[in-house]
């Protein structure tokens, strides 16, 4: 599995979906509605995956998206490597319009996420890594930056979600009480620990694999972790409930 070119190939489909979001985002009409479970669900969710797994799909590779078809387990564990895609992470944030929402890609090999992706179109900021390579941050007109987060540095900024903050995520923030805490919107938190702008950040509400698996790729090639809470295991994918428990990247 060449993971350069896949890397490459996993870019120029961020940034492509990016393009397409960002047009439905300024125009008059988002198509919202609602899922079954009462998630937000806009045009531009469906016009990433579209665009997202057509691109994928030239690798040969199964492609696991958010908005498409579900695939049960008694074939996904079957699969060796495969794209885990969430197409617009933060769909809140997009109809906020705050900019706090990504493009997510990430390639699994062996429930472990070995390649990620995450792209923010209006910020212009676009995060990739493996652990061959490390983890880089790109912005707009800028060279690409190596990322590495210091390991076991003191807790000085904790990330929290801006959407889903609850109890017992207040009550884990408390412990660090000379902490400063700042919230944002999908898996941008992810990437304030990878920066090493934030060395903490703790979730204790749902979340789904494709919320998780690009940005954990990033930050565990940045030198961080993402552990399982509170038995702090690190997460693995492809599992038969696809829904994440509570976790820790630190």
């Amino acid at each position: 599995m060449h993971l350069q070119s896949l890397t490459t190939l996993a870019k120029s489909t961020a940034i492509e979906a990016g393009r397409i979001i960002l047009s439905i985002y300024h125009s008059f009409d988002q198509g919202l509605e609602y899922k079954e479970d009462e998630s937000p669900l806009t045009k531009a969710d469906i016009a990433a995956h579209e665009v997202i797994v057509k691109y994928l799909k030239e690798t040969g590779l199964p492609v696991l998206s958010e908005e498409g078809k579900f695939t049960p387990n008694s074939i996904r564990r079957n699969w060796d490597y495969y794209w885990l895609v969430d197409p617009l992470d933060g769909t809140k944030e997009f109809i906020k319009k705050n900019g706090e929402f990504t493009v997510n890609i990430a390639l699994i090999h062996q429930q472990e996420a070995i390649l990620g992706v995450v792209y923010a179109p209006v910020l212009g900021w676009l995060y990739w890594g493996t652990r061959e390579e490390g983890a880089w941050k790109e912005e707009i007109g800028k060279s690409p930056q190596k990322l590495k987060a210091s390991p076991n540095a003191p807790v000085k900024t904790i990330v929290s979600s801006r959407s889903h903050m609850t109890e017992e995520t207040q009550a884990y923030i408390d412990q660090f009480p000379g902490a400063e805490t700042i919230s944002m919107g999908s898996s941008l938190k992810f990437m304030l620990v990878a920066e090493d702008k934030a060395q903490l950040y703790p979730r204790f509400s749902p979340t789904m694999e494709w919320d998780t698996a690009a940005a954990q790729a990033i930050v565990e090639a940045a030198g961080r972790l993402v552990l399982t809470y509170p038995d702090l295991q690190p997460m693995k994918y492809n599992r038969e409930d696809m829904r994440n428990g509570w976790f820790v990247v630190k």
